[in-house]
């Protein structure tokens, strides 16, 4: 999603957008009517959004060893729901999928509401969570078998990575952030930045993104810029070798 506010410096436009607008949307539709790269320039990271691998609680695995098993046992027997074609849950369960030689049937949603909803009542097997499903998890409902995440989440540090496990390189965390109009002065993002960051580094702030299954990510302009390029690249791979059409 996206989100426009003025900013507080000088009147300034501000995006807050997820990192897919940037790095997996020019990928998805050849026929966006702008240029991320070119009408846009990064301001700061928020946080880094992680996916969190869950199964419905009838399926009869307890690890993520185990789910990994069972899916290479039953090809084409189980399926996933995203919230929709390109979605950063799509892209993780496609990543899935490649690194791990095996095949599930994908369900796409419009929206992660109604696919958590699914994975609930058992319509389908597992699921990429971006977060919504968390209390779900807490409250027994859905069983939480790895991170789809570079590093563990801070809310479950016991759940393991699809790194550790065996799917190396693992990466499916996405980003959100702010953008500015490009033209944008360099003091004005400069500063821009600083006041983002001093609020990501508020208590009030972590513990509400940490909440929600994110990560704060402050960063220099050019660390966000440098980010949204690796990702652009990796992303766009798995698109174009997975043939991913957006919705």
């Amino acid at each position: 999603g996206e989100a426009v506010a003025k900013s507080p410096a000088d009147g300034y436009t501000l995006l807050m957008s997820s990192g897919g607008m940037v790095s997996v949307n020019p990928h998805l539709y050849p026929k966006m009517p702008f240029d991320p790269a070119k009408d846009l320039v990064p301001v700061a990271a928020a946080a880094r959004v992680l996916v969190f691998l869950e199964v419905r609680p009838t399926l009869p695995v307890n690890t993520i060893q185990e789910f990994m098993q069972y899916l290479k046992a039953h090809p084409g027997k189980l399926s996933f729901g995203t919230p929709g074609n390109g979605s950063s849950p799509h892209l993780a369960a496609e990543m899935l999928k490649a690194q791990a030689n095996v095949f599930a049937v994908h369900v796409p949603y419009r929206g992660a509401a109604p696919a958590m909803q699914d994975l609930l009542g058992g319509q389908v097997d597992f699921m990429f969570d971006p977060g919504i499903g968390l209390s779900h998890v807490k409250a027994g409902k859905l069983r939480l078998l790895a991170v789809g995440s570079a590093k563990r989440s801070p809310l479950f540090p016991d759940v393991p990575t699809l790194d550790e496990v065996g799917l190396k390189g693992f990466d499916a965390d996405t980003w959100f952030g702010f953008y500015a109009p490009a033209g944008t002065p360099p003091e004005v993002v400069a500063r821009l930045n600083r006041e983002i960051n001093k609020v990501l580094a508020t208590t009030a702030v972590k513990e509400r993104i940490t909440a929600l299954g994110g990560v704060p990510a402050p960063m220099s302009p050019a660390d966000f810029h440098a980010r949204a390029a690796i990702d652009s690249t990796r992303f766009g791979a798995l698109i174009q070798a997975r043939n991913i059409k957006g919705d």
